[in-house]
């Protein structure tokens, strides 16, 4: 149980896939204008991961390495459709403000990532952790990131007024702005975990077994200085 922990930590923070591995940062900058269309967005990514990571480990010596990336695509497009179905049925305006992002999901870096990385290599329980941990440090990016733009942008959280009209700072609702508080949380994260002990440093030369990446590894080892100079040589 601890390693199943120590994996859904990961994508929270050490291997944040937003932050630290810089993926999936085009919905991220795009969504998080709203705190309703964040959450929505974090939520159906979430969802996909989750489920496209548990089927996929479950195929995974079934499915032929030389098509092994459309079968992915095709596991990722069912779940994607189904929420797609599910939103535009009960939820219309969250539908519709996702736009075609949502349907990019199929596509995500991050999805087909883990699917690649973690699933096709690891068991059913470790790809649910993984997914689950992946999803949900995305979620908690983006709806952190939205949370401040909506607020100071607009001057309202969940639609509801909380600054007056005339000081709300525009730009931050507008690109340059998404940029901004994406490097901010970034920094923040970067030096919350570099002063812990806890910087995301893949070695060179990595073997899949360095202990910072989930790169299908079982032995979770630290890297230390002489593990680096090894890799180096």
């Amino acid at each position: 149980m601890k390693k199943k922990m120590a994996i859904l930590k990961n994508g929270l923070f050490t291997e944040n896939p937003v932050l630290i591995l810089v993926l999936g940062c085009c919905s991220v900058l795009a969504i998080s204008v709203t705190v309703k269309g964040a959450l929505g967005m974090g939520l159906a990514l979430t969802f996909v991961l989750v489920c496209s990571n548990v089927v996929i480990s479950a195929l995974r010596k079934l499915i032929p390495d030389q098509i092994r990336i459309p079968c992915y695509i095709v596991v990722i497009a069912t779940f994607v459709t189904i929420v797609q179905m599910v939103l535009e049925a009960y939820i219309p305006e969250l539908y519709k403000a996702l736009g075609i992002f949502l349907a990019l999901i199929v596509v995500n870096c991050i999805i087909l990532g883990r699917a690649e990385m973690f699933a096709n290599k690891n068991t059913v329980g470790d790809s649910f952790f993984d997914g689950l941990g992946m999803g949900l440090g995305y979620t908690m990016v983006i709806v952190g990131i939205s949370v401040f733009r909506e607020l100071v942008g607009n001057g309202t959280l969940l639609g509801y007024r909380i600054i007056p009209e005339g000081y709300q700072i525009r730009i931050i609702t507008q690109t340059p702005g998404g940029f901004f508080c994406f490097a901010c949380a970034m920094a923040i994260l970067i030096a919350a975990l570099d002063k812990k002990g806890k910087k995301f440093n893949p070695q060179i030369g990595c073997d899949g077994c360095c202990g910072n990446c989930n790169l299908g590894c079982t032995s979770r080892t630290p890297v230390t200085d002489k593990t680096s100079k090894e890799a180096e040589k």
